[in-house]
């Protein structure tokens, strides 16, 4: 059955860059939020005073602290992801905690489970990342709950995603040489994303489905770093580099706090990350095209006053 409105849903990685925008839009619906983090101290302060909205202190990697904190929620939501690690790292981020989830899940008797996962998820994947992404949903279909799946090509919005990480390292280098410039991918909307995990609470047509999430436009990523570049007022020369010489330069990025590559990432970007049927139409909506929203967020935007509005509303 669907989940009724001002269900209590248990959101994990709901802090970050997806979980902001998804629980902006639960807590229109009433939703009471559970967010656990490992540092509520870091946490965004208009997160944390949204109505309905508790965030908690907790190491979800713990089985007994998942044991806690499952019960008593209609849904549990897992957003968990990282980009840059070992193979040991996304496994323990993405197939490890996937099954403590599911395990939790089960023994509360919590049905309705949605999960992150990425378009060219693969346990035969080019990538750490996309093999783990893929060990993961086979845990997740064989897990006999009711789950949907969810597969995005690159995300873009407000706040840290690939337009700002480009943006600002196209202020500072004169000339961009590029691992993978060929490949190809369909980025789309953060707010695309959300609605489409609020869409599966509420319609129960969606149960099992796995739903590759792409906007409406297919770039190769040096045409989509010289977009960010010229858009950014940044123009810059953006070129195809090989592939061993990619991993040269992410491992060199890798001293930055915020590096924009890495050598998995390089890995991952020997398949297109595109799916030519497009947005799912079962969800019933058009996604919205990169270049509606690319002059907002390099404007920098307006994170707080968002908050604000919808605190208001709310």
């Amino acid at each position: 059955m669907p989940i009724p409105r001002c269900a209590p849903i248990l959101v994990l990685g709901g802090t970050g860059f997806v979980g902001t925008a998804l629980a902006a839009q639960l807590v229109t619906r009433g939703h009471e939020l559970t967010l656990p983090s490992r540092d509520r101290e870091k946490v965004k302060e208009d997160l944390i005073l949204l109505p309905g909205v508790t965030v908690i202190d907790a190491d979800i990697h713990d089985p007994a602290v998942l044991a806690e904190l499952v019960p008593g929620h209609a849904a549990v939501i897992n957003l968990v992801g990282i980009l840059h690690g070992t193979p040991a790292a996304f496994r323990h981020a993405h197939v490890e905690l996937t099954g403590k989830i599911i395990a939790a899940a089960q023994a509360a008797g919590v049905r309705r489970y949605l999960h992150m996962s990425a378009l060219g998820a693969d346990v035969a994947g080019t990538s750490s990342y996309q093999r783990s992404k893929g060990e993961a949903e086979a845990l997740v279909r064989a897990s006999g709950l009711d789950w949907t799946i969810y597969r995005p090509s690159l995300i873009f919005g407000q706040g840290r995603c690939f337009v700002s990480l480009f943006a600002n390292l196209l202020k500072l280098a004169p000339v961009v040489p590029l691992a993978g410039a060929n490949a190809r991918m369909q980025p789309v909307w953060v707010e695309d994303v959300a609605r489409a995990f609020v869409a599966a609470l509420e319609d129960d047509a969606l149960l099992g489905q796995s739903l590759n999430l792409v906007g409406p436009d297919i770039y190769t990523l040096q045409a989509l770093v010289s977009r960010i570049g010229a858009a950014a007022g940044h123009p810059r020369p953006v070129f195809g580099i090989p592939n061993w010489l990619g991993k040269l330069q992410a491992g060199a990025l890798q001293i930055l706090p915020r590096p924009p590559m890495s050598r998995d990432n390089v890995d991952s970007l020997k398949r297109d990350n595109i799916d030519p049927a497009g947005f799912p139409t079962v969800l019933g909506w058009q996604p919205t095209a990169l270049e509606a929203i690319l002059p907002t967020l390099l404007a920098g935007g307006r994170v707080r006053d968002r908050f604000l509005s919808l605190r208001r509303r709310v």
